[in-house]
């Protein structure tokens, strides 16, 4: 992902969450997190436990995410300046203040309105009291393999690992007819291929739950699509012939057909590899455990063992599924192009 996709990306997740937008830049963005979005990127379990608890209202955090770092050193920069005037005076460089004995402009201690100002601490150990507190806003760079955007990740495929949407439908004036919905379920496979190497697909299949048919590339047809999670008015859905359990069932025999037409010769060069690896640490090991002492021999050989292990897990060949996500979708009947 480059930094604009980047960027896109984490606005959206921002949208969907309802933060609040404090101060956008092409560099950075400001944000006052919901409260979803604070419990999952924050870490407070305490204090979000004790706001369970007692039932008052949350303070969330505000945050800022920097897509480009250089971009925002140099905004910090040019508005640096302009912050200074807004310091205590005890915070001024020294260079900055009056000399001694010159007056400063002093207010009278008697001024109408006002009233003096109680000793405190503070006040007697530091020479200042701060009036105004600043909340810490914390700075996080969001860049390709930051931290922040794997727990950006994290989070939206936690909250998107199912969806059950509809396509969107607006019933004609006066019009009382109905329209038919089908129902299909989509699940977003990842097949990864690996030995000492690794090759990633991601399959998005799509089964009609009436009929059984099977679509590939599922995931493209429904970017064509006006999709939300409300029920459009005037429409009904087409009962169900295949329960989700055995539609789960079919996807995964259709993929694992669709593998078996690869070609292996990829996993049968690897398993040349393994034996040839495994040949290499015989030999070295072998000549170690005969030349080592009695009471060390147990020793390299569990060395050895460990080692064989490792090079099985590193160069058989496997084949690795899991799913990314999965949802249920209604859509109208008839609006699919033909696959």
């Amino acid at each position: 992902m480059n930094q604009t996709q980047i960027q896109e990306f984490v606005m959206r997740y921002l949208e969907a969450e309802k933060c609040d937008i404090v101060e956008k830049h092409p560099a950075y963005v400001t944000v006052k997190l919901s409260p979803s979005a604070d419990k999952e990127l924050t870490y407070r379990p305490y204090y979000w436990s004790f706001v369970e608890r007692t039932g008052v209202a949350p303070e969330t955090m505000t945050c800022t995410f920097i897509f480009d770092p250089e971009g925002h050193k140099a905004s910090v920069q040019e508005t640096g300046g302009a912050s200074a005037a807004g310091l205590p005076p005890q915070a001024v460089p020294a260079s900055a203040r009056p000399a001694s004995g010159s007056v400063a402009n002093p207010v009278p201690s008697g001024a109408a309105g006002q009233e003096q100002q109680p000793d405190s601490i503070l006040g007697r150990y530091f020479g200042f009291v701060p009036t105004q507190i600043v909340a810490r806003v914390p700075k996080d760079e969001v860049t390709f393999g930051s931290r922040r955007l794997e727990q950006i990740f994290g989070a939206v495929r936690n909250k998107g690992r199912f969806v059950h949407l509809y396509e969107q439908f607006k019933p004609e004036q006066k019009s009382t007819a109905t329209i038919p919905y089908e129902n299909w379920l989509q699940v977003n496979f990842k097949v990864e291929l690996a030995c000492d190497m690794k090759r990633s697909e991601i399959h998005s299949l799509g089964i009609h739950l009436e009929t059984g048919q099977i679509r590939e590339r599922f995931q493209e047809l429904l970017l064509t699509k006006r999709l939300t999670p409300r029920l459009p008015a005037q429409i009904f859905i087409i009962p169900d012939k295949i329960t989700l359990p055995r539609a789960v069932i079919y996807l995964e025999e259709y993929l694992e057909q669709l593998l078996r037409g690869y070609d292996h010769r990829w996993a049968q060069e690897a398993g040349l590899r393994l034996a040839e690896e495994i040949d290499r640490i015989r030999g070295y090991y072998e000549t170690l455990i005969q030349g080592a002492e009695p009471d060390k021999r147990s020793e390299v050989e569990a060395q050895y063992v460990n080692r064989k292990q490792e090079i099985d897990w590193q160069y058989r060949p496997r084949i690795q599924i899991s799913v990314i996500n999965c949802g249920l979708f209604h859509l109208q009947k008839g609006h699919l192009p033909i696959n």
